[in-house]
């Protein structure tokens, strides 16, 4: 009797949960249903451009240092590439809608390259955005790599 009771009980918070979450305003059609009648946006960017509206920018990462190391970057998309240094990948990002205004991560992790002594540090990295540098990992100092959030 208990273990039905339970069950019953789990499947209506169940049954809630996702009437809740599945229920209004998330923003798109239903199945079936025309996306024309979804309610309009009305939120607009720091700029007062409609939230429909996007922006594409440059990217451009840049790892500095000697021989060859491996890169992860993320623009949109993530990839890990082994590198001959100094090496350097440019990119056309689209950002629109709530990125606008909150952002779209760019990220950099350098392997690691020989430093003074022969030990190994990060490499140099460095991201640009529309030919203007926006973060960098003061030289190899920081182990983290470089990020910067795209609006």
């Amino acid at each position: 009797m208990r273990r039905t009771v339970t069950g019953i009980a789990l499947v209506a918070a169940t049954a809630a949960l996702l009437t809740g979450c599945g229920s209004g305003g998330g923003g798109k059609a239903e199945a079936g249903k025309d996306a024309s009648n979804a309610p309009s946006q009305a939120a607009s960017t720091p700029a007062g451009k409609p939230a429909g509206e996007e922006a594409t920018r440059e990217v451009t990462f840049e790892v500095q240092g000697q021989g060859s190391t491996q890169v992860f970057w993320t623009a949109g998309t993530s990839k890990t590439e082994q590198v001959k240094l100094p090496w350097n990948k440019t990119v056309q990002l689209t950002v629109k809608g709530a990125e606008l205004k909150v952002g779209s991560l760019v990220s950099i992790v350098p392997g690691s390259v020989s430093g003074s002594g022969g030990q190994l540090r990060p490499a140099p990295c460095v991201i640009k955005v529309d030919g203007k540098q926006v973060a960098d990992n003061e030289e190899g100092k920081s182990v983290a790599g470089c990020k910067y959030l795209v609006k």
